[in-house]
């Protein structure tokens, strides 16, 4: 089967869980106690006031009309709008307005794990046993074991509070315009200072987020190394005479991968899960904070609107890992049956 092939199937195969996410989603959040036209009107609200905002938003009608209607909107790309986060704004457009600082965010602290992870990884394994080993498992032992909430806590109480090396609230983007936006980027005077401003918003919330996944692929990253490193052909290279640094990036490095691009697209839904606390630890606005906003305010078509994105990123994620099997190695042919 070839890679459009492939690609194409899986994709239709992530419909159904995607309506499936959409079904459980819809029906927990109507299932929420508390009414969101309460919360818009206020106390004491006039009859007429609420069967008007009732009728507005729809929720005058049954629940499974609501449901198959919501369900064609969907279709369309239409996420309804937004009844008290921001009133009557459509929650695509909130959604658009907050997603690049969520990606930004996940993106950077993915990038934080690998950079750190792999090599940590290859050099426990090459050293098996001895105390550059043991750190690593101790490091890895600890990102694994420790909520990220905490370690952001920490990071701010150390690094903000303390030694004030940097910010602990808010995120600047790096392509806001100087001289615009926030208190802080109005006083940039150029793209450089704005970037750099970006890097020290970014540090803590990256480290934060990062960790776990980090602490996760060390350890996938040592014991498929440590496995590979023991095979036979590594072995009969080792007797030909072939160097470590060799065997270690031409003959092992790439088949102990495949464990380890698995566990990073799994892993996107726990960094998009920890996303949530991160930026409400850091104050920051974006998809975390959204979703937050809309469900203490019981905004329906927010709550679901994000939660159909952060769906569609894992699904995307994972039919990316899939097809990175074949890149990595391959022996791994697309929707063969053996």
């Amino acid at each position: 089967m070839s890679l459009l092939r492939y690609t194409a199937w899986r994709i239709v195969q992530a419909v159904p869980v995607l309506i499936g996410i959409l079904t459980i989603v819809f029906f927990l959040v109507n299932a929420i106690p508390g009414d969101p036209v309460s919360i818009m009107l206020g106390p004491s609200p006039g009859v007429e006031q609420i069967a008007e905002v009732r009728a507005k938003y729809g929720l005058n009608e049954p629940v499974h009309e609501r449901y198959l209607n919501y369900l064609a909107s969907v279709a369309q790309g239409d996420l309804g709008e937004s009844i008290n986060v921001n009133s009557g704004m459509p929650v695509t457009k909130l959604i658009m307005n907050r997603l690049p600082i969520t990606l930004l965010l996940t993106v950077s602290a993915f990038a934080f794990a690998i950079v750190t992870a792999i090599p940590l990884g290859i050099i426990s394994a090459k050293r098996r046993n001895e105390p550059t080993d043991h750190v690593a498992r101790i490091v890895s032992l600890i990102g694994v074991s420790t909520p990220s909430f905490w370690i952001g806590l920490m990071l701010i109480i150390v690094f903000a509070t303390h030694l004030d090396l940097f910010p602990s609230r808010d995120l600047v983007m790096p392509w806001t315009e100087p001289g615009t936006g926030s208190r802080v980027t109005r006083r940039a005077d150029s793209q450089l200072e704005i970037i750099s401003l970006s890097i020290r918003h970014l540090i803590l919330p990256m480290i934060t987020l990062g960790t776990l996944q980090m602490a996760q692929i060390t350890r996938i990253e040592r014991s498929t190394m440590v496995d590979t490193l023991q095979d036979e052909y590594i072995k009969l290279a080792r007797a030909y005479g072939v160097s470590e640094r060799t065997i270690i990036r031409k003959h092992a490095f790439r088949p102990a991968q495949l464990p380890v691009i698995t566990i990073i697209g799994l892993g996107l839904s726990t960094a998009l899960g920890g996303a949530v606390l991160t930026e409400t630890v850091f104050g920051i606005n974006g998809m975390g904070r959204l979703i937050i906003q809309g469900i203490h305010q019981r905004d329906y078509p927010v709550v679901m609107g994000t939660t159909i994105v952060f769906g569609v990123t894992y699904l995307v994620g994972v039919i990316i890992t899939d097809i990175s099997y074949a890149y990595i190695d391959p022996r791994v042919k697309y929707g063969d049956q053996e």
